[in-house]
Order: C-alpha cells, then structure tokens, then sequence
C-alpha cells in the first residue's frame, strides 16, 4: 500500500507517454513540424532506432535487454528504499523507461514529436518519456548530493 503512490506515479508517466505518441502518430505526418511558438516550438513526427541523441541506432538488440536489466534494478530500489525524494527520481526514470521500452518493442522504434531550436541550433527531437527520463535523473543527482545518508547506501549493496 506504502509503494502505491510511486507505481501510479509511474504508470502515469506511461500512460500520458502511450497517448501522447499515439495522437501524434494518427494526427500528424511524419516528418511534418507543427509551430507552437514559431522559430522556438514544434511539434513534429520524428522516429528513433536509436537512444538519446540517436545513438545505438538500429541497436534493439542492445537496447531492450539494455532496459530489462535496468527496469529490475530501478524497480527493486524503488522497492526498497524509504526515501521519498529517491522514489519519485526512480519511478520518473522507470516511467520513462517502459514508455519508451514499449516502443521498442511493439515498433522497433521510438516515436518523438518535441521539436525545439536555439537559433540555428536544432535540439534533438524528444518525447514525454525522454522528458522524465530526464527530470528523474536531474532529481537522483540533486538527490544523491544533497539528501543521501549512510542508511540509504545499504540499497546499492555497499
């Protein structure tokens, strides 16, 4: 009952993950950039092979078992830890993850549609699990400089 809070937290991320790629792909055609905030924003429809950045490309073969092993050491840390700041970095992580993992599996590939530029400069094209993915790593950082104990360590196995 006490880790119900992480895993709505995470099947949300998923949820929203699955729906907002499914609008994109029956509503706009690939390739297309719709401006939100023109010469800042787009939503387009952009598709993956890879990782971030578009590395590993054609890669699931690395890719999905890569996520498996990771989904299980997250999901048992989340699990085990008490702190509450370390559960919701894991579970924005695990969201992400699995969103992004679903993709890959059912695809075999990775649908994003969040465009921005800098400039000249052309952000890599992302997606809502990217997104989480992100912030919950950027909260496991601030988390393990400013918030980790001693006890906590005992997780990690060290």
């Amino acid at each position: 009952m006490k880790n119900l809070i992480w895993i709505a937290i995470t099947l949300f991320i998923i949820f929203t993950d699955q729906l907002s790629k499914y609008l994109i792909v029956k509503n706009v055609n690939h390739g297309n950039h719709i401006p939100v905030i023109d010469e800042f924003f787009y939503i387009t429809h952009h598709e993956n092979t890879g990782a971030a950045w578009g590395i590993l490309q054609n890669r699931l073969y690395i890719l999905i078992p890569l996520t498996v092993v990771f989904t299980i050491i997250i999901g048992y840390i989340l699990f085990k830890t008490k702190n509450k700041i370390l559960k919701l970095s894991l579970s924005f992580v695990l969201g992400g993850a699995i969103g992004n993992f679903i993709d890959r599996v059912s695809k075999g590939k990775v649908v994003d549609f969040l465009d921005f530029y800098f400039g000249n400069y052309n952000f890599p094209t992302f997606n809502i699990a990217d997104t989480f993915i992100v912030l919950g790593t950027i909260i496991l950082a601030v988390y393990i400089l400013f918030f980790n104990k001693k006890e906590d360590t005992k997780i990690w196995g060290f």
